[in-house]
């Protein structure tokens, strides 16, 4: 369907002001926060998690040395997805000098829609990983965040074990859960909290919670442990496309967690129809997000 001169009747008319409605602010770029950015050249992308070696070995004297193996325990499947929108323009509407006046306004409307689809995408797996929801699934098979991640060593948790709202006492739990990770053979990897991602409802208690000197919510004198230990050195950040309220997440230093493959960038284009006469303009990106550790965050759902 295209745009014409009756859908945009006070166009015509002397004495026209103002147009509104197309050129609102918008949330960008909120998914660097969480996703490490990769290229792809292929339709889908595959990484594999190699398991490492178990705790060496004492050696008797005169015996011989022992041998272990690695091996492949989970692969993490990335499949791009096309996101596109157009619009388009009558020539009737052409030729009374409509599309110059309006089709800036019109790019930038078009702009703002690719720009919120790929941010509710990218917050998708962290609503839809959560316990209750569980609909969506790290490499492993099982929920993105789960106490029961299997490793050839037993298990490691990437959640809370009784899900809680945010406060003082489930923020240090998450930290020690943090720190007590272990890799696929069950050695300790020294993981750290870095960055903290909140939904706008829970902004309010995250800067409570990471910038007070002191304890909240007590009058006693104590410091405020998270804070004066630099526990989680680059704050918080605030996505607004998460719509669980009291949810909360923890992107940890381990290396390959949250990753988003771009195969096409944004491009747009813009072309006449000869049979109608309509100019029609297009956008259109390949992308895919997803996770390949799922020690690279921690997430909780709130109570």
């Amino acid at each position: 369907m295209a745009i014409s001169r009756a859908q945009l009747v006070k166009e015509l008319e002397p004495g026209l002001n103002a147009l509104f409605g197309l050129e609102y602010k918008r949330y960008e770029n909120q998914h660097a926060e969480i996703y490490n950015v990769e290229s792809s050249d292929r339709a889908f992308e595959e990484e594999v998690m190699l398991s490492g070696f178990g705790n060496a070995q004492v050696k008797g004297e005169g015996q011989g040395i022992a041998f272990d193996d690695a091996q492949e325990t989970f692969t993490a499947r990335y499949t791009h997805e096309t996101v596109a929108l157009a619009f388009a323009i009558t020539e009737e509407a052409i030729e009374d000098n409509l599309y110059d006046r309006l089709a800036s306004r019109y790019t930038k409307a078009l702009a703002r829609s690719m720009a919120n689809a790929k941010q509710v995408k990218a917050a998708s797996p962290l609503i839809n990983g959560l316990p209750s929801t569980d609909t969506f699934d790290s490499g492993d098979g099982v929920s993105l965040f789960n106490t029961s991640h299997t490793t050839l060593a037993g298990t490691f948790a990437n959640t809370l074990a009784t899900q809680a709202d945010i406060n003082e006492t489930s923020l240090e739990q998450a930290l020690i859960d943090i720190g007590e990770m272990t890799d696929e053979r069950g050695l300790l990897i020294a993981a750290k909290g870095v960055k903290m991602i909140v939904p706008p409802e829970n902004q309010f208690n995250a800067e409570r919670l990471m910038k007070s000197q002191g304890r909240t919510g007590t009058a006693d004198n104590d410091i405020n442990a998270v804070n004066s230990m630099g526990m989680i050195p680059q704050g918080y950040r605030v996505n607004n496309y998460l719509t669980d309220a009291d949810s909360w997440y923890i992107i940890t230093d381990v290396p390959n967690g949250m990753k988003m493959f771009v195969r096409t960038p944004l491009n747009t284009a813009m072309e006449g129809d000869f049979d109608t006469g309509n100019v029609r303009y297009k956008a259109r990106e390949r992308y895919s997000f997803g996770v390949s550790d799922p020690r690279g965050i921690f997430g909780v759902e709130g109570a």
